[in-house]
């Protein structure tokens, strides 16, 4: 087993760390699957960006169990949940909370008394947030990078671990407000909720309309899911990988010196930085996930695209032939030459 130079930790004792780890992974996993059916990929994703301490949007059709789906994983995870439905009269301190005047009964004394919003939670799920407007989105904004809230000039941190999973819908596009892309970046991956297959479909009409109801239990804590996300930095990656990913997420960018011919015709802006360290840091949870204790070129290349679908604008040219970020990424994969030592 290939360890990090340097680690002060006992061999034993990381051991120890990363068997726990796998057993919670697979805990989580089957108390999930008392409730959801299928979307392997999907609650993969979720779980990498739990693992990595990063946010996940999710993209679904009505009906496809986004909400149970994020409720579900809440209460495996023993921490405290929290839901916003987003409405284009959402304000910014329906979110995070507001002041107010708070009168002592006995001595008639006045003081300002801050009441939590539901922002403060360790998993938030924000259903359908493109759904408010741009003021509420900066609330959120704020949230989701500096892990704090600013209420009449005081900023109160948010509880940790602290993890946004938001959902919106792909077709119902009347009422709503396109996320801002530096909103965007902030979420780790794009995940898209497809429809089941008939045989899963079958599964769930089963599952769903019997007498018997599935419990789900908490797992672990959240102290034990911050020390997962230290053991997640932990596994290395090697020197021609990493210049992989870097070299993957700058040919995205048309200007760039190594962007292909396509990138060029079909692709107005590409990723930022942000998008290489989330590829990384989402390829070292996928490898511990599956008993590897070093990065692959396939943990690479099977997350890239949800980490950049939603990192590069499109122009008129790829929407008049009707080509999607995913097509030009699994493009740019099969362009790019898989790293010598991978």
């Amino acid at each position: 087993m290939e360890m990090v130079t340097g680690l002060e930790q006992d061999t034993a004792q990381l051991q120890q760390r990363i068997e726990r780890f796998h057993t919670v992974r697979d805990s989580i996993m089957a108390q999930v699957r008392q409730v959801i059916v299928g979307q392997d990929d999907v609650l993969d994703q979720i779980l990498i960006a739990l693992f990595v301490g990063g946010h996940c949007l999710i993209t679904g059709m009505p009906g496809t169990a986004k909400t149970l789906m994020v409720r579900t994983i809440a209460q495996t995870l023993g921490l405290s949940f929290k839901r916003i439905q987003f409405t284009p009269d959402l304000m910014p301190s329906d979110i995070t909370g507001t002041d107010i005047i708070d009168e002592d009964i006995t001595t008639g004394h006045r003081k300002w008394t801050f009441v939590q919003g539901p922002i403060f939670g360790n998993v938030v799920l924000a259903d359908e947030i493109n759904r408010t407007p741009p003021k509420t989105q900066a609330a959120m904004l704020e949230a989701m990078q500096e892990r704090s809230c600013t209420v009449r000039g005081h900023v109160y941190k948010l509880p940790a671990p602290f993890f946004v999973l938001a959902t919106q819908n792909p077709i119902e596009l009347e009422g709503t407000y396109p996320l801002p892309e530096a909103q965007l970046d902030r979420f780790l991956f794009n995940s898209l909720l497809d429809y089941l297959s008939a045989s899963d479909e079958l599964k769930v009409v089963d599952l769903t309309t019997a007498t018997k109801t599935p419990e789900v239990v908490a797992v672990t804590n959240a102290e034990e899911l911050l020390g997962f996300q230290q053991l997640v930095r932990m596994v290395p990656i090697g020197d021609s990988l990493a210049r992989y990913v870097v070299n993957l997420v700058r040919a995205t960018r048309h200007k760039s010196e190594n962007a292909p011919d396509f990138i060029k015709k079909y692709v107005n802006y590409g990723g930022s930085i942000r998008a290489a360290q989330f590829i990384v840091l989402a390829a070292k949870a996928r490898a511990l996930s599956r008993k590897r204790y070093h990065v692959t070129y396939e943990d690479i290349t099977s997350l890239a695209i949800p980490v950049l679908r939603h990192r590069i604008l499109l122009n008129f040219h790829a929407e008049s032939e009707r080509i999607d970020s995913d097509e030009i990424l699994r493009r740019l994969i099969a362009h790019l030459p898989p790293p010598k030592e991978s």
